[in-house]
Formats: structure tokens, C-alpha cells, sequence
């Protein structure tokens, strides 16, 4: 990077500190603000202007405070007070919103469910955030019955259902909007002022390697980002319009979506859940300025046909994290994008990063603080010298990030203890220091540019090297008719470490001996994925991430997948049958 762009990114970085400063006083330990206040300032503001936008309603920031009011009563009047829980399990919609701003304004958390669980895992998500009442929408109504003997053990209270505008059997629930209906949207008493410390809620970590672990969220962290993202580095105002499909109950809906607009002012465009199809229809219609990216969401509207609006829309910036820089250049070229803006940081940490000049590739630059630490890059353990204290890696090096733990950089743990205790990696440099643990792993570059390299557990090894799975999945998915790919790490029996193995999504024009070829010709042997699966659709997140745990433990057994499967032999994939699986399982066929 020349002196000039050197000059010209600091340049950048620092307006968007200048954006933020007039803010920070609202997150310091000590300070009375909360997202309930923040709607009070935008309401004596901007109180007849748009605040939400939904299907085919509309709210204005005075009537979304009357329906938050509304909430706050009900929440009241059912005895739920200071620092009670209530957990909400709802899709994205105004309600929604409405809800955990009520809880927010009377100083109770909400416990933010994923819409995507049932079964235990529902049951043990709702049971660990310990609350005083649930609050379903009635399109979830069903888990929650399904759910039969164990719903007793999950609050000390009701369960409600709120409709989503048809009426609900919540038969044996009680309904939540009989209680609303018999409230007033009148102000609230005065009431105590607020703590930055006070806890907003719990939101959950995505349970890919076990239960879900309920993340402590305060004021303070809930706050942050609308501040620093939704002003600083999206330099966003009461003008803009942010249209969101992340689901709510993730900290990009509550935190870039929710607190960036109470923020700003910018008016909130929700989607109950993303689709690929009518993406640039919405953007259209609610004519969005702004929207957010995760995961490989990117990558889905590139693999859609061409869309009439997908270069004649209003977007000025799309922001996020995840977009993989193989296809980033033709994101950005396709859909006519003026500016991305790509960030690193976990919802529970305590280190993050902004690549504000859209730098094809890096997650940002490195906050001072931070590290790169020297570490095993299968396990993420990291390597202590004899003094006992962690080494910090240089550019061109791949490591551990992790970041100082501080007042202002809190991490406050989760509701299991013992989970907590794990993410802070002590005596790092020197005695009694404290950072957090991100568990990724990330290459450093020159002039502390950042790039994401693997999670850790995906990093794997193989004939004495390590894979990452991510390179190897960029590089696969330049492969003629790959829509995706996700790569991952196998058991072979007799050999060391685990063989790669890739899923694949494909289009109509995808061939596997062309496939093999190119492998072949674009991975050194060790990085080769040895077996492959073919999909017509993938297993991902609802932060659109790949799952991987689920893939590993099937493996390339074709008695547990029905998927064609392939095994690389020399040059060329064959065909993966029970035959060939036999031959593996008792060493008679080796692979690579």
C-alpha cells in the first residue's frame, strides 16, 4: 500500500472516530443511557417521520413509542419488574421491537430465543436465561407444544402468545394481545434513570458445537455498536433507510439493525426473513440507502439470475461481515455497490476491527490492544515460551486474535459461568493481564490489515500440514458450476489427522471430471479435497454460515447420505459406493 492510500485510509478511520465521539460518553460504565431513552430522544426529534417499515405497515417514531408504552404497561401489570427476564420467541416483525424496548424502558431483560431451534435444544435455551414469562408469537406456538411435559421447567410464570395478525389458539397459553388490548399507550410514570450496566439480555451463540450459551448482553454493549457502526463507520442519518433481514434475535438485527436507527434515526426496513428472490423488489420498494450483509448472503443474491432492479436501486453502502473475497470484486462490480464496509466482531467480545475503504479481502485493520497470537492452529491452543507468556505473530503470519478486556472493551460472560471462564485467556503478555479468547483465527498483513482465516476447529491437518478450510473453499469455488462449496476435515482410517472433504453446491453446467481436473491442478495434494458430496441445496446458519459439525460426523458414509458421493483417485473422482466405503474402512484403499 502506497504512503498516499496509507494516508488516505488513517484519513477515513479518523472521520468516522470523529462521528462516533460525541457518543462515547453514553457508553461508559457510568453512564444512564439505554435503548428506552435513546427512542425518547428520537421521538422529541423526529416524532411524525418514519422510524420502521414492515410489509405493508408503517410505524413513525411517536407511534412506535405509544406501542412500546403499551408493552411496558402489560410487562407491568403481569409483575415482570427490574431485572426480571422474559424470553421472546418471535419472528422479525414490529412487535418484536416493540417488546424488548418495553422490557428495556421498566429496566427487564429479554432473553433473545432462535427461531430456528425446537426440541432440547429450545427447551434448554429458554430454561438457562432463567425466566420470569415467555412471549411467543403464534407462529411458534406449535414448538412450544411440542415441547409437552418440559414447558413446566422453562419459566416460574405464563407463557403468552401474541398473533401475528390472524387470531391464535394459544389454548393452553394465555394471549398476550388480550393484555395489550386492555392497556394505555399513555407515557409511563417517571421512572429510575437507567445504568449502561444494566443487562439489555441474553443473546445466544449459534450452538454449531454444542447447546446454544447464552451471551450477557448490558446497555452498555447494546449500545456500542449503533454508535460506532451504525454512525461511525456506516455513516448513517435520520435520511437513510436500513433495510435488515438478520433475524432480531442476533446481535446484527439488535445491534446494527435496532440500536444503529434509535441512533440516527434512520428508519428500520424489516423483512421476516431473508430471500434472495425478492431482495432487490424490497430495496425497491422501501427504497433502502443501506443494507446489511452476513455469512454467505452476499453470495446467494450472486447466484441468483439477473434482477431488472439490481443496478438501478438507491443502496449507497452495504455493511457486515463474512464477504469472501472471491467473490467480493464481483459483488460489488454486478450490483453496482458504491461502498462495502466490511467489520470484524463477535456479539459477547471484545475485539473488533473495520475495513472502512473496502479493501477487497481484510476484515479491517488491527485495533491497538489486539493480538495475533502464536498458536496450534487445529486446537487454537496458544504456544507459551518459557517465561510462560504468549508470543505475538508478525505480518504474513496466521494466529489467534485476541483482545485486551477492559471497562470499555467489557466481556461480560455468559450465564454458564464456567463457559465465561473459558473465553478469557489470562497471563497473555505479562502477569494479571486478561483478553478475550475471539477463537478465530486470522492472518495478519502489512499495516495491520486483517484477513479471516479459519475458525478454530475448521483448520485441519493433513500428511503434516495444515488445511484451512476456507482457502481451500475460495479456491474451489472457482471451479466451473460451483455455486458454494464447504470444506471441511475427515476421519480416514489408518492414516494421521484428517483428509479434506468438500459439499458442493452446484449448477446445471458442473461436471465432476472437469471438477477433478481442476483440483487437481489448482491445490498442491495435501490441500485436495479427497472425497466430495454433492448437493442440491446447503445446511447453513441463520447467519447464513456453513455448518460443518453436522457434515463432519456423517462423513462419506453412503449408508447415512443419500447425496452422490466421490472419492479422488490420482487425477479423477470415482464414484464413493458401499464397495468403495468397505474397501476404505478396512484399509485395503488408501487415499493421497
Amino acid at each position: 500500500m502506497s504512503r498516499f492510500e496509507n494516508l488516505k485510509t488513517l484519513g477515513t478511520e479518523l472521520r468516522a472516530v470523529a462521528r462516533i465521539s460525541p457518543y462515547l460518553s453514553r457508553m461508559l460504565p457510568s453512564s444512564h443511557w439505554n435503548l428506552a431513552r435513546l427512542l425518547e430522544r428520537q421521538v422529541s426529534r423526529r416524532g411524525q417521520r418514519v422510524a420502521v417499515l414492515f410489509e405493508d405497515r408503517s410505524y413513525t417514531w411517536e407511534e412506535v413509542d405509544q406501542e412500546v408504552n403499551r408493552a411496558a404497561r402489560a410487562f407491568l401489570h403481569l409483575g415482570i419488574g427490574k431485572g426480571d427476564t422474559v424470553a421472546l420467541l418471535m419472528d422479525n416483525r414490529p412487535e418484536f421491537l416493540f417488546a424488548i424496548t418495553a422490557l428495556n424502558r421498566i429496566r427487564a431483560a429479554g432473553a433473545l430465543i432462535n427461531t430456528n431451534i425446537s426440541g432440547s435444544p429450545l427447551a434448554h435455551a429458554i430454561r438457562i436465561a432463567e425466566p420470569r414469562m415467555i412471549v411467543a408469537g403464534a407462529e411458534h406456538e406449535n414448538k412450544l407444544k411440542d415441547l409437552g411435559q418440559d414447558i413446566d421447567s422453562l419459566c416460574t410464570g405464563d407463557i403468552y402468545i401474541q398473533s401475528d395478525g390472524e387470531s391464535s389458539n394459544s389454548d393452553p397459553f394465555l394471549s398476550f394481545d388480550e393484555r395489550l388490548e386492555a392497556e394505555s399507550a399513555a407515557r409511563l410514570e417517571p421512572r429510575p434513570q437507567p445504568s449502561a450496566m444494566d443487562r439489555f439480555g441474553y443473546i445466544y451463540t449459534s450452538g454449531t458445537t454444542g447447546l446454544p450459551k447464552a451471551a450477557i448482553i448490558t446497555n452498555q454493549r447494546v449500545m456500542g455498536p449503533g454508535a460506532a457502526l451504525g454512525r461511525g463507520v456506516f455513516n448513517m442519518t435520520a435520511d437513510d433507510v436500513l433495510y435488515l433481514t438478520t433475524p432480531l434475535y442476533h446481535s446484527v438485527g439488535i445491534y446494527i439493525g435496532w440500536s444503529s436507527a434509535l441512533t440516527t434515526g434512520a428508519t428500520l426496513a424489516l423483512r421476516r426473513r431473508f430471500s434472495a428472490s425478492n431482495f432487490w423488489d424490497d430495496v425497491q420498494r422501501f427504497q433502502a440507502t443501506v443494507f446489511v450483509y452476513i455469512g454467505e448472503l452476499c453470495r446467494y443474491l450472486l447466484n441468483q439470475p439477473p434482477h431488472p432492479l439490481e443496478r438501478t436501486h438507491s443502496l449507497r453502502l452495504a455493511g457486515g461481515n463474512g464477504l469472501r473475497p472471491d467473490i467480493w470484486s464481483e459483488f460489488q462490480d454486478r450490483f453496482k455497490i458504491p461502498l462495502i464496509r466490511e467489520y470484524y466482531g463477535a456479539t459477547e467480545g471484545a475485539s473488533m476491527c473495520v475495513n472502512m475503504v473496502g479493501k477487497p479481502g481484510m476484515v479491517g485493520r488491527m485495533m491497538p490492544g489486539n493480538a495475533i497470537l502464536r498458536c496450534d492452529l487445529e486446537t487454537g491452543e496458544p504456544w507459551r515460551g518459557e517465561d510462560g507468556f504468549c508470543q505475538a505473530l508478525g505480518p504474513g503470519e496466521t494466529g489467534l486474535l485476541v483482545g485486551p478486556i477492559s471497562k470499555i472493551a467489557a466481556f461480560d460472560g455468559y450465564a454458564d459461568q464456567e463457559a465465561s471462564e473459558k473465553k478469557r485467556l489470562r497471563n497473555v503478555f505479562k502477569t494479571g493481564d486478561c483478553f478475550f479468547n475471539t477463537g478465530d483465527l486470522l492472518q495478519l498483513h502489512p499495516n495491520r490489515w486483517l484477513s479471516f482465516a479459519d475458525r478454530v476447529g475448521d483448520t485441519f491437518r493433513w500428511k503434516g500440514e495444515n488445511v484451512s478450510t476456507n482457502e481451500v473453499a475460495e479456491i474451489i469455488n472457482r471451479a466451473p458450476g460451483v455455486l458454494e462449496s464447504n470444506v471441511y476435515g475427515v476421519r480416514v482410517p489408518s492414516a494421521d489427522g484428517r483428509a479434506g472433504m468438500a459439499s458442493i453446491h452446484h449448477d446445471a453446467d458442473f461436471n465432476i471430471e472437469a471438477f477433478g481436473q481442476f483440483v487437481v491442478d489448482a491445490l498442491p495434494s495435501y490441500m485436495r479435497p479427497h472425497f466430495v458430496r454433492l448437493q442440491k441445496e446447503m445446511r447453513i446458519t441463520v447467519t447464513f454460515k456453513h455448518q460443518k459439525v453436522d457434515y463432519r460426523e456423517e462423513g462419506y458414509d453412503p449408508s447415512r447420505i443419500a447425496d452422490p458421493l466421490y472419492l479422488l483417485e490420482g487425477t479423477q473422482y470415482i464414484p464413493l459406493d458401499h464397495e468403495v466405503f468397505a474397501s476404505l474402512q478396512g484399509g485395503e484403499r488408501r487415499i493421497g
